[in-house]
């Protein structure tokens, strides 16, 4: 049974283990460290590792690591998502009357689409709401959204959010072809037994969030606060990823690369000589910029 009773704040940063940490996700971590603190709450990290084929073999090892020399230590036992598929399975079970199986390939549903939702996914037509055709064998598993219903927040960068899941996402998925959970529900079911109450990560993830919020209605779960901070380019104007070539950071300079992260987030700080000497800066200079979002 999944709870969630906490007052106290609890914030989260999520890595996939698919490769070292860049400087866009350094940003992420950063915020969502630096709003923990300036709460006086709890920062957690949650390994999101799912995914077997894309994991990297010891990567959540080297970022965790890399977390810590760079000062930033989780207050709780970390969390791996690849320990906790029976939890995943439970939620699944609960949401049965509003999910369906789903025969449609990527090409079948890239063919039909209506158009694409603001993560770049395509938005599933519905094909097969009504039932699979005959012969066909389900291939994954998606949750029927609400036709007449717009999911509604407020976030503290982005400001007020509404989507109409039917018409701008589709049905999605909560379990994939190739059996894995989807991350959709992985997160919700992983921050509400976290007991996480902020969320607070990179803009690319804010087209995620009304699904997540539609999960957490469906499963009686209380909503967390939202902050979608701005994420790092590349020099072509893409998010800087992994899969756009983002490089490593550099661990023998950690207090330069927290300086380059800080200057992203809008955090004008004076050179400093120490670690501990940025984050005596870096957590009031937080503080100053975002507290007409709190």
């Amino acid at each position: 049974m999944i709870k969630y009773s906490t007052t106290q704040y609890i914030g989260r940063f999520a890595p996939s283990p698919t490769g070292p940490l860049h400087a866009g996700s350094l940003v992420a971590a950063l915020a969502s460290y630096l709003d923990a603190r300036v709460h006086d709450g709890r920062w957690l990290i949650r390994i999101e590792d799912l995914d077997d084929a894309r994991t990297v073999a010891g990567t959540a090892e080297q970022i965790i690591n890399t977390l810590a020399a760079f000062g930033m230590q989780s207050d709780g036992e970390i969390v791996w998502q690849s320990q906790r598929k029976v939890l995943y399975q439970q939620a699944f079970e609960r949401l049965a009357s509003h999910v369906y199986p789903c025969s449609c390939s990527r090409k079948e549903i890239a063919d039909s689409r209506t158009g694409l939702a603001a993560d770049g996914a395509a938005i599933y037509p519905g094909t097969c709401r009504a039932g699979l055709t005959h012969g066909r064998t389900p291939r994954a598993w998606r949750l029927r959204v609400p036709d007449n219903q717009h999911i509604e927040f407020t976030d503290r960068i982005q400001g007020h959010i509404s989507e109409h899941l039917a018409t701008e996402v589709g049905d999605f998925v909560l379990k994939r072809a190739d059996g894995f959970w989807a991350y959709q529900l992985a997160v919700v079911v992983d921050d509400a037994l976290q007991g996480v109450t902020d969320v607070v990560r990179g803009a690319d993830l804010l087209g995620s969030t009304a699904r997540q919020i539609y999960l957490q209605q469906l499963l009686g779960l209380t909503t967390p606060r939202y902050m979608h901070v701005p994420v790092v380019l590349n020099s072509a104007g893409e998010k800087l990823s992994k899969q756009t070539g983002a490089q490593a950071l550099d661990m023998s300079q950690p207090l330069k690369e927290l300086m380059k992260a800080a200057k992203k987030l809008g955090l004008e700080l004076e050179p400093v000589n120490t670690l501990q000497a940025f984050w005596a800066a870096a957590i009031p200079a937080w503080l100053a910029i975002t507290k007409t979002h709190n």
